[in-house]
């Protein structure tokens, strides 16, 4: 965490303070700072901090209360500050921080404290419920990790555009580098491989229609079974297929699930503008053409008419607002 010049030797002497008491290291603190010499105000500051963010917590919802947190406590700063993929790893634990905490806010029994329930259930996830050295499991694990080993099943989750290949390897031109990684988890199975994408997915505290992985679109056709949900938000990655949201390769001996059902995810109200269905037939999730930007996913509608204004989040480029009687857009 960030450095708040309370070293060591600060913290032996409130152990000490407390030890002699017979009071907890909060009380010690509160009551022996005096002994402290010029680090006590460092010490009171941080205090100050941690009974403010107590009565906040208060009357603050869970997920936002997570984000404030690390925001006042400057952890997000702190760790752009550092270079490489482990650095990039933990900005992206805050955001899922953020998100898990948020799935908490609303617990299951009356009366239950949401972050109790919270924490819990991490003490669970990270305890007696992991397998042993042996057990047969499920083996969760990143791509780098995944590097040399194989499995007779493996399921590669989360390909979508923004997320695997990342926006920010597409930004910074390191896109090859994104696919011999797609390459490495294809590779890990050895008898059936499962590919899968949201159509829906909250990410930094929002939730957003997706695209599927232009990787998806780069395996050759022959070898991808689809298993595409009867009532699809987007049509799948293929242009002759309807919508999809998972893949199974028929060379790893895939089966297309026959019936295969799925509810249509919820769209976000602030997304609920009207929208004529005779309007060159865009509704919200629909893969869209521009001659310009490339595909693209339509994630909202503003005003009517002539004036009404369509975004797209394009593959390559962004999420930009266009006027859609001048945009040209080619439903896909």
């Amino acid at each position: 965490t960030p450095a708040r010049v309370i070293g060591n030797t600060t913290v032996e002497r409130l152990r000490e303070v407390a030890k002699e008491g017979g009071i907890s290291l909060w009380q010690a603190a509160q009551n022996g700072t005096s002994a402290l010499g010029r680090s006590a105000g460092k010490v009171i500051e941080f205090m100050a901090l941690i009974e403010s963010l107590a009565k906040e917590a208060k009357v603050t919802p869970l997920g936002d209360m997570v984000e404030r947190v690390i925001e006042v406590t400057a952890l997000r700063a702190h760790y752009s500050k550092e270079k490489g993929e482990q650095a990039e790893a933990r900005l992206e634990n805050l955001d899922e921080l953020i998100n898990a905490a948020k799935t908490f806010e609303n617990p299951d029994e009356e009366g239950a404290d949401p972050l109790t329930e919270l924490i819990t259930h991490a003490a669970l996830e990270a305890g007696e419920r992991q397998a042993g050295e042996g057990e047969d499991c499920v083996q969760l694990m990143t791509l780098h990790s995944a590097k040399g080993l194989e499995f007779p099943l493996v399921f590669l989750v989360g390909l979508e555009e923004g997320l695997f290949p990342h926006m920010r390897a597409v930004q910074e031109g390191n896109l090859e580098e994104e696919r011999r990684l797609c390459y490495v988890g294809l590779t890990r199975a050895k008898q059936q491989l499962f590919i899968s994408y949201a159509e829906l997915r909250r990410l930094h505290g929002q939730e957003q229609i997706t695209m599927p992985s232009r990787f998806i679109k780069e395996i050759p056709e022959e070898c991808i079974q689809e298993i595409r949900p009867r009532k699809p938000l987007n049509r799948g990655a293929f242009a002759h297929s309807g919508g999809g949201s998972g893949y199974s390769g028929k060379n790893f001996g895939g089966r297309a699930q026959e019936g295969y059902n799925i509810d249509k995810p919820k769209v976000p109200k602030s997304w609920n503008t009207p929208v004529n269905a005779n309007l060159s037939g865009l509704n919200l999730g629909s893969r869209v053409l521009h001659q310009r930007f490339g595909e693209g996913t339509v994630t909202a509608f503003d005003g009517e008419g002539e004036r009404m204004r369509v975004e797209v989040n394009f593959r390559d480029v962004g999420s930009k607002w266009l006027i859609l009687a001048l945009a040209k857009l080619q439903p896909l």
